[in-house]
């Protein structure tokens, strides 16, 4: 005999709210939590580590390089492919390296590349739309009117082969383009197809990154240029620089042009014979035809000054019966 008694429960019905029963906003964010409470300010280092706030330098002559690798590029792809290239530069950015590349959408193919002269890397993003139209080209294909369906399967070997022939013609270009500046040697060393394996800076080093379209017959997509500050470091002078047109780099005819204009400027010196600091009444006191004692002798050297500014010293003399002066050390040197 059992000691437990069966029981006949009611089913349970569902709880009608009227309408003085219905939920308000606050018995909302009782049973699911407030979902717009604001996240918890960082503080300290992981503050200025973590901060989305970039302050960084502009790059003018970066710009100048992205503009070049255009008109190659767009030459070099028509060649390649057979068909109509428009590339054109969308921006050129600075973004920590780990909010680029959680920012990817996949898939997407990554392309490391290793320039030699600066020993350091960077990395060229494809996304996958680019990457079917590349492959559909050069496979024969004449393109579809609508967009390519993305399908989520990883790429195959062919897949990789053709879109590396495309990124090692991007980094030709970006290396002629860069020759102005420096001549460097950029080598694509992998393909990756996780942001994990293509890391090549910690997520809060700042790069600049140079986004390009690439349209042809309808189809095409966009690959990103990234280079973390750490590789530009080399060039990051020459980089700062301002120029006017097409011409990169140091300009030999203004040098010329300064150093001629310097050599003609007249420049007025002053040879001290000694100094005295007298006080103000006794200057008030002086009359005319008296002796001050300047504790000098003749063969003492003197100062060389310009506009207050000490250069030198220097002996006095005679030379073709006029008052010289022979220098004893450089100028500006003592």
């Amino acid at each position: 005999m059992s000691d437990f008694e069966e029981f006949d429960l009611p089913d349970p019905q569902p709880m009608a709210l009227g309408d003085d029963q219905a939920l308000d906003q606050a018995d909302i964010d009782a049973l699911f939590g407030d979902v717009a409470a604001p996240a918890p300010q960082k503080s300290g280092l992981r503050a200025v580590i973590e901060s989305d706030v970039i302050n960084h330098e502009r790059l003018p002559m970066l710009e100048v390089v992205c503009d070049r690798v255009i008109r190659t590029f767009a030459t070099n792809m028509r060649n390649l492919t057979s068909d109509a290239i428009d590339v054109s530069l969308e921006a050129t950015t600075s973004v920590r390296f780990g909010e680029f590349m959680n920012r990817v959408a996949l898939p997407a193919m990554f392309g490391v590349f290793r320039v030699e002269e600066w020993e350091n890397y960077g990395i060229v993003a494809v996304e996958s739309s680019l990457i079917y139209s590349v492959v559909d080209a050069l496979l024969g294909g004449r393109g579809a009117n609508g967009p390519v369906k993305i399908d989520g399967r990883g790429f195959t070997t062919i897949e990789t082969t053709l879109v590396s022939r495309m990124i090692e013609l991007a980094l030709s270009d970006l290396a002629a383009a860069f020759e102005p500046i420096a001549p460097i040697t950029m080598k694509l060393e992998r393909i990756e197809t996780s942001p994990r394996f293509a890391a090549i800076a910690s997520p809060s080093n700042v790069t600049a990154v140079s986004t390009f379209r690439v349209d042809m017959d309808e189809r095409g997509g966009r690959f990103s240029v990234l280079l973390p500050y750490a590789t530009l470091e080399p060039v990051r002078e020459k980089l700062l620089q301002r120029f006017m047109g097409e011409k990169m780099g140091r300009d030999s005819l203004w040098e010329v042009h300064m150093g001629a204009e310097i050599r003609k400027t007249e420049v007025q010196l002053d040879a001290v014979l000694a100094e005295r600091v007298l006080r103000l009444r006794d200057v008030q006191a002086l009359q005319v035809g008296q002796t001050l004692s300047l504790n000098k002798h003749a063969d003492d050297p003197l100062e060389i000054h310009s506009s207050g500014v000490r250069l030198g010293r220097a002996l006095l003399g005679q030379r073709n019966q006029n008052v010289a002066i022979r220098l004893l050390t450089d100028i500006a040197k003592d």
